[in-house]
């Protein structure tokens, strides 16, 4: 039993340190907001949101909406089955057009 609690910790060490020695991603992918940001930082932007508004209106009109600001845009396709790999495809075009503030 010590020696499996030993190499847990092992494991949870290495662990952090290859992620802290991961790559960082390029700047030009963080800069832009896709289906993958989290739904408060694409609301909060009036450009990002009348462009969501075009696409997913049911979505963004949503009354509970702002209680899933810390969740990806993606996430929600578990509770709104309109959001299929065709429109996350859509919105991540249509995304990659604004720039990131």
């Amino acid at each position: 039993m010590r020696f499996a609690l030993l190499g847990f910790a092992a494991a949870l060490a290495l662990g952090s340190i290859a992620q802290a020695q991961a790559p960082a991603a390029p700047a030009a992918a963080a800069a832009a907001y896709s289906s993958a940001s989290k739904v408060g930082d694409l609301i909060d932007n009036p450009a990002v949101k009348a462009a969501l508004l075009k696409l997913i209106p049911d979505v963004i009109n949503h009354p509970q909406l702002n209680e899933a600001r810390e969740m990806t845009l993606r996430d929600l396709a578990q509770y709104a089955p309109e959001l299929t790999p065709a429109v996350f495809a859509q919105v991540d075009a249509e995304l990659a057009k604004i720039p990131k503030s």
